[in-house]
């Protein structure tokens, strides 16, 4: 995994904005129609060369395919596992259950995402068929080798276990542990095949920060911290072939503008962080709940081994960061961990995690981007 060197790199967290013909494609395939595979070849082909060139184009130094051939973050593992059937019902957020107002503003203008009424478990899972994850490898090095300019690295996404067992829930298996622990072994599959490509593995892991206001929400804060202890073993596990600095873990607290007033502390979790096999941690440190938070990374010193992919952009809102803005921000976490090579400056999530719901506006997306890249800059004239 590259550190930043000579000057801050910059990264990013997976989804990007998928063209609307995309979108109405992989929709109507999640409600079980049927769709011309050759169109939808030409506009997963499409969509994913945009992504590459405007990644490009905006100065991001560790890109990806921006996540345009998959539906969404986690539930797309159903057309690769056994398993997994019908719909389930998630738990509402706590911040978004717990205001009447907000709740009646936020369905308003919320769309409904794949994630709201993911499949169930209710049989066996077991990871099947290794082609549509090979297709998306071998298509996205063909296109950025058509590139005139390349990435400094690749990273390629993979859902934690604890979300796959938390979004899809469990009507088979007699414990959660269970669940989370066969979903671990049935990923192992994906995460091995990604870092034999030569990219590094980021882990989506919201469930390691979010399911404490979602499945654990009222509950004691240790069984929540019982279940991240139990996900992070099943990550250990997984990517026991996989050597640590070739994986990254992107933990977050839910990619919605809410009041987030129930969220973890990072406080309180971190320290478990530090036990999973990553080279590096991607945390949100842009939004205005968790801004703060690099403070965290000198109550509980960040490992000398490790990166930081700092989040310094705000990913569910229409703001442009101001390169300086940027900038303070990477220099902050610079200081609170004492080595600014350690330090990469990314997003606090994706922009479309599940596909067509991005709250920012294409356009708006590679604004933000490239003000990520010039604040990059003027950090790095600062720090290095």
């Amino acid at each position: 995994m590259q550190r930043s060197e000579s000057r801050i790199l910059t990264t990013h967290t997976g989804s990007l904005p998928r063209p609307k013909a995309l979108v109405d494609l992989q929709l109507r395939i999640n409600r079980g129609e049927s769709v011309d595979e050759t169109l939808l070849a030409q506009t997963i082909d499409y969509a994913t060369r945009h992504a590459v060139e405007r990644q490009l184009e905006c100065g991001i130094d560790i890109g990806n395919d921006g996540e345009q051939p998959r539906e969404g973050f986690f539930t797309y593992v159903r057309y690769r596992m056994s398993g997994f059937e019908g719909e389930g019902q998630r738990p509402p957020a706590q911040d978004v259950a717990s205001y009447p107002t907000f709740r009646e503003l936020f369905q308003t203008h919320a769309r409904k995402s794949l994630h709201t009424a993911p499949p169930r478990a209710t049989g066996a899972v077991r990871y099947l068929d290794r082609s549509m994850l090979d297709r998306e490898l071998a298509d996205y090095r063909r296109i950025v080798e058509q590139q005139p300019k390349r990435f400094v690295e690749t990273f390629w996404t993979a859902p934690s276990p604890g979300i796959v067992a938390c979004g899809m829930r469990n009507d088979y298996y007699p414990s959660m542990t269970e669940y989370v622990n066969t979903v671990a072994d049935a990923l192992k599959t994906e995460y091995e095949a990604i870092a034999q490509a030569g990219y590094v593995l980021q882990i989506d892991g919201p469930d390691l920060a979010m399911e404490r206001h979602r499945e654990f929400a009222g509950r004691p804060l240790g069984e929540f911290l019982a279940f991240l202890d139990l996900t992070i073993s099943a990550i250990n596990r997984a990517t026991a072939n996989v050597p640590r600095e070739q994986v990254r873990l992107h933990v977050c607290w839910g990619n919605y503008e809410g009041p987030h007033n129930f969220d973890v502390p990072l406080e309180d979790i971190l320290p478990h962080l530090y036990q999973a096999r990553a080279g590096a941690l991607v945390l949100s440190m842009a939004n205005p709940r968790h801004a703060h938070e690099y403070r965290s990374l000198v109550k509980h010193p960040f490992p000398r081994d490790r990166l930081v992919i700092a989040g310094v952009i705000d990913t569910t809102t229409n703001y442009v960061e101001h390169p300086e803005v940027v900038a303070d921000r990477i220099e902050r976490v610079a200081e609170a961990i004492g080595d600014p090579h350690r330090v990469l400056a990314g997003t606090d999530c994706g922009f479309d995690t599940s596909t067509g719901v991005g709250m920012v506006a294409e356009e708006v997306v590679w604004e933000k981007l490239r003000s990520l890249q010039q604040g990059a800059e003027l950090a790095t004239r600062r720090l290095l």
